[in-house]
């Protein structure tokens, strides 16, 4: 399964000395390249997982409404940013550029392959390039990581493998959690909220719902 092979890809290069050779390989020669920093990756981490929403509006149908979704996307993330925070503490890897120890595994790097997931299970019925264009979005993500100095490659492996597992695994918990927690045949009334944030230390997007 291919989550599972770049997860245990990452959690290797840990303590690989090959691996850890190559990562610094790969630094080097970025470094040699880089002229400045370029941040597209904070935001387009988001890209694909936005982009469900944005083709629904535009007429798109996927595979799901949007209570459902929407159900999927937040069991997704919590279940990616608990995994990728838990590991991060766990490992303490130092980043590239050497300003902290929290770099395995990137989780901008999981948020967008999270995305691009969600995006091509949403979609893959209507057109397989839209999977496509969202695993390329989160391509490039993990790469202006790795251009920015600011996670080795085994990270933003292990964290591509981390994101489309954690939606895969929303997928398969779906039914029951619809099931058990949000009852069919009531009826309800459907809220959201979608509002970015900005920090010294993080760009995001916050998620409410109510259903």
């Amino acid at each position: 399964m291919v989550p599972i092979s770049l997860i245990t890809y990452g959690i290797v290069g840990i303590e690989s000395d090959g691996l850890k050779l190559f990562n610094s390989e790969i630094k080097e020669e970025v470094n040699e390249h880089i002229d400045r920093n370029i941040t597209i990756d904070n935001f387009s981490q988001y890209a694909p997982a936005l982009s469900v929403y944005g083709l629904n509006l535009l007429g798109v149908k996927g595979k799901n409404d949007f209570k459902d979704r929407t159900i999927i996307l937040a069991t997704s993330y919590l279940i990616m940013s608990s995994s990728t925070l838990a590991l991060k503490s766990i490992t303490k890897v130092k980043r590239p550029d050497g300003s902290s120890l929290n770099s395995f595994p990137s989780g901008h790097t999981a948020t967008a392959f999270m995305g691009a997931e969600f995006l091509y299970q949403e979609y893959k019925s209507v057109s397989i390039w839209i999977g496509v264009a969202g695993y390329l979005v989160a391509s490039g993500t993990g790469l202006f990581r790795v251009y920015n100095d600011r996670h080795w490659l085994t990270d933003v492996v292990a964290g591509a493998g981390i994101g489309m597992m954690s939606t895969k695994i929303a997928y398969w918990l779906m039914p029951s959690i619809r099931n058990k927690i949000f009852k069919r045949g009531s009826e309800t009334t459907t809220t959201a909220i979608l509002a970015p944030f900005y920090t010294n230390e993080a760009i995001g997007i916050t998620f409410t719902a109510s259903f």
